[in-house]
């Protein structure tokens, strides 16, 4: 899996965030079981509430398309050493991930950093 070509989609797309109050830039990636590429980035709203992050913009746009199953997501912020997902996107991830489960790619001291979603959210509800 090149993982490092879905980071650098997600660094690009961190480049057309919306954030002005947080100042906090994110872009994410997904990759779909029928090995599409879909991008988002957060956008934010003075009324807290409506801000969209990321990965849950980059799922939507999947989702618009026809994907339903993501294989993996790679999510970058230049203010964060780390950027993993927060719990709301864990929680949208773990509805659409592949039966494989999915790989969450992020950078640390500039090399990827794959975590399964599984690990990041034990014992996510799903119906």
């Amino acid at each position: 899996m090149d993982y490092e070509n879905l980071m650098e989609k997600a660094i690009e797309a961190s480049k057309n965030s919306y954030s002005p109050y947080s100042n906090c830039a994110v872009g994410a990636c997904v990759l779909t079981e029928n090995e599409k590429f879909y991008t988002g980035c957060n956008f934010e709203n003075s009324s807290f509430g409506l801000t969209i992050c990321a990965e849950r913009n980059a799922v939507g746009s999947a989702i618009a398309d026809g994907e339903k199953k993501i294989k993996a997501i790679a999510i970058y912020s230049p203010k964060m050493e780390v950027c993993t997902p927060c719990g709301a996107c864990r929680q949208v991830l773990s509805e659409f991930q592949s039966s494989e489960g999915c790989d969450v790619i992020t950078l640390k001291n500039n090399e990827l950093k794959i975590f399964k979603l599984n690990e990041l959210l034990p014992e996510g509800f799903v119906l």
